[in-house]
């Protein structure tokens, strides 16, 4: 019988499903083997997609004459920095030994993209593979992993989309930034008093820059525009309150252009002449036409996903966003978080049973 192969997306990840699996095994050079099981990890990603030069030495030259670049077939190659450990996967993967292969890479797009780009690069043939997807790194839900771990094959749309996603990032990158640049950058370069100015292009970066540039524009845009309320400091029984004048439904002033808003005025003069009319003749009564009391019931909060973490962060501790990410993911990695890529704002099944009851009333004393 052969051996199953365990291929995980970090060290540390690796050495929980050791764990999980109670084995004893013996340590080795990037990876941990014992008489019926190898556990090996990525660092990361071991694969990227090459650089235009690659194709062509030519393109290593920036000029409008070689854009857009669009390459009929994509050409990937091993992240020198980590050529040794793709080389102890690799060799792992392929194996005659391994039988079956348990693809534990992060629950998500990004990790099911590592582990593909790692077989591709090796190429992996005659080998039974499955898929081990976990939200979260307990022993009950890595053991529940492997044992419902499904075909890797039912997850090709997922990395279809990985890969259609990296695509998409390296022709955006790749092209926009080299035209932009032989464009613009020699004017960029001179405002800059820099000696070179490359105009970076990316999915994410080129959109999140322009909602700042158009935020900054509507701030150093907007105009001030002073405005009049009408307040009274009125008593009610024993107990004192602060009314508001509004324009509504009826009154004359209602719809009126001397109004910036329903309760305010363009013009002081204007809400002077309403506190006059207000108060002729003295003394001025003020009547409670209706009182409404009601009872409300409201669902907790949801809780943190990535973005809304990172959103809390930023705001109050001013956390930058990949500083946030690091931080989950390494409490991740230490069981005390959930999968953090992820959109789900609840907690599964296997995590809520790892709960007490006490922390759990601890949990909602936080959110409230």
């Amino acid at each position: 019988m052969g051996k199953s192969l365990f291929i995980a997306e970090k060290p540390s990840v690796a050495r929980e499903f050791a764990k999980a699996l109670q084995i004893n095994a013996n340590n080795r050079d990037g990876y941990m083997e014992s008489p019926d099981t190898v556990i090996t990890w990525c660092v990361g990603h071991l694969v990227t997609m090459s650089y235009p030069e690659v194709y062509d030495e030519k393109l290593k030259r920036w000029t409008l004459e070689t854009i857009p670049f669009i390459p009929s077939e994509f050409k990937y190659e091993v992240i020198e920095s980590v050529k040794k450990q793709f080389h102890i996967v690799s060799g792992l993967l392929n194996r005659s030994d391994v039988e079956t292969i348990y693809v534990c890479t992060d629950s998500g797009r990004e990790g099911e993209y590592i582990y593909r780009l790692v077989e591709q690069q090796s190429h992996v043939t005659g080998k039974k593979r499955k898929r081990v997807w976990i939200d979260s790194q307990t022993e009950e839900e890595i053991l529940r992993g492997i044992r419902e771990a499904k075909d890797l094959s039912e997850y090709d749309n997922l990395g279809a989309a990985a890969y259609l996603r990296a695509k998409e990032d390296y022709l955006m990158g790749i092209n926009f930034s080299r035209v932009l640049t032989l464009k613009y950058g020699n004017s960029v370069k001179a405002y800059l008093k820099a000696d070179r100015a490359v105009i970076s292009v990316g999915r994410v970066m080129t959109c999140v820059l322009g909602m700042i540039v158009n935020r900054e524009r509507e701030i150093r845009e907007f105009v001030k525009t002073p405005f009049y309320r009408v307040l009274a400091a009125i008593k009610i029984g024993e107990e004192g309150c602060e009314c508001e004048w509004k324009a509504v439904q009826g009154s004359k002033y209602f719809g009126s252009p001397l109004l910036y808003k329903e309760n305010g005025f363009k013009e002081k003069k204007e809400a002077e002449k309403l506190i006059e009319s207000l108060m002729s003749p003295a003394p001025v009564t003020a009547v409670v036409e209706s009182l409404e009391k009601k009872k409300e019931s409201k669902n907790p909060p949801l809780l943190y996903n990535l973005a809304e973490l990172q959103n809390d962060c930023s705001k109050y501790f001013k956390i930058s966003p990949d500083e946030t990410l690091r931080i989950a993911q390494e409490l991740y990695e230490k069981k005390m978080t959930t999968y953090p890529r992820t959109d789900a704002r609840v907690l599964s099944t296997a995590v809520a049973k790892e709960i007490p009851v006490l922390e759990w009333f601890k949990i909602l004393q936080a959110r409230f």
